[in-house]
């Protein structure tokens, strides 16, 4: 496998993409369309120090985060956080179109603040779970890129700053809007998503009676092939309910059987759903029935 490449700053991904230095360091825009020849010395497998924002269609090669590769034949919005990797092959830009904007951290600072930029979780969603847009989507999109590159390319005054960041924050405020949508019509095209996870969720202790250890989001992401976010923020989207959340109810109605149908103690049970520490347990159970497990146990005996 080829290394990976950090990136740390918006001007040497300029240079290493033989471009124009950019015009200013905290942020870039680009057209895809500008970036078909980026040589053969640009690295294949890269992350970066700053976001990325990508609207891109008709690519012809790949690119893939983490597990999967991602088709971009329509058009489909991507973002990236910093040092997260891409790989992706020559022959990815050739006759493709749309946008790809980068962002330094330091621009969004005590503006954009990071806590806000952290509460957008398709930052770290994978690559397959990119963001795919209608034709009335991608219009409303594409007039905030253009925003975008017209002030990049504006001499620099006291409202240029305010302006982009203006800009950025709708961009992201509509791909929260998309992505919710994506998630009930691709659960209604796919339910096998949320079908699957119950599945796996009734499975867990089933298949795990030895060793056993605590389900987590990332257990059942896994299996699902999707990221912790994304499926979190799909059932959220879908039932209501984060994975996790689904994950304790879970726990609470399997611990309830063993309460009732087994002569373990209290820490007994709590050890065979996989808490280390039963106090934990006894914690979690009050939270979610109201009541210990003692006086659960004890009030239906």
């Amino acid at each position: 496998m080829e290394n990976t490449l950090h990136i740390a700053t918006i001007q040497k991904l300029h240079e290493l993409a033989g471009i124009s230095a950019p015009k200013h360091q905290l942020f870039s825009v680009h057209r895809i369309e500008n970036l078909r020849n980026l040589g053969p010395n640009f690295p294949k497998r890269l992350s970066y120090g700053f976001y990325s924002i990508g609207l891109k269609k008709d690519l012809r090669g790949y690119l893939k985060y983490g597990r999967t590769h991602y088709d971009f034949q329509q058009g489909a919005l991507g973002f990236t956080a910093p040092f997260q990797v891409m790989e992706f092959n020559s022959d990815l830009m050739n006759n493709g179109t749309g946008w790809i904007l980068l962002i330094h951290e330091n621009l969004i600072a005590n503006s954009l603040s990071e806590h806000q930029f952290d509460t957008y979780a398709f930052f770290n969603y994978d690559v397959n779970e990119g963001l795919h847009l209608s034709e009335d989507e991608e219009n409303a999109l594409q007039k905030l890129f253009e925003n975008i590159e017209t002030e990049y390319h504006l001499p620099i005054d006291r409202h240029s700053k305010n302006v982009v960041l203006s800009n950025i924050s709708l961009l992201l405020a509509y791909s929260q809007r998309y992505y919710h949508r994506q998630f009930i019509m691709r659960n209604e095209v796919k339910p096998d998503v949320l079908t699957t996870f119950e599945k796996e969720l009734k499975q867990y202790y089933i298949k795990s009676e030895t060793e056993v250890t605590l389900p987590t989001v990332d257990y059942f992401a896994n299996a699902l092939h999707l990221s912790a976010n994304y499926l979190s923020d799909l059932l959220k989207a879908t039932t209501g309910k984060t994975a996790l959340e689904h994950i304790h109810m879970h726990l609470v109605s399997t611990a309830k059987k063993r309460l009732l149908i087994s002569n373990n103690s209290i820490s007994g049970v709590a050890y065979s759903l996989g808490f280390e520490y039963p106090q934990y347990f006894s914690r979690l159970f009050k939270n979610k029935t109201g009541e210990t497990p003692s006086a659960f146990r004890r009030g239906r005996l």
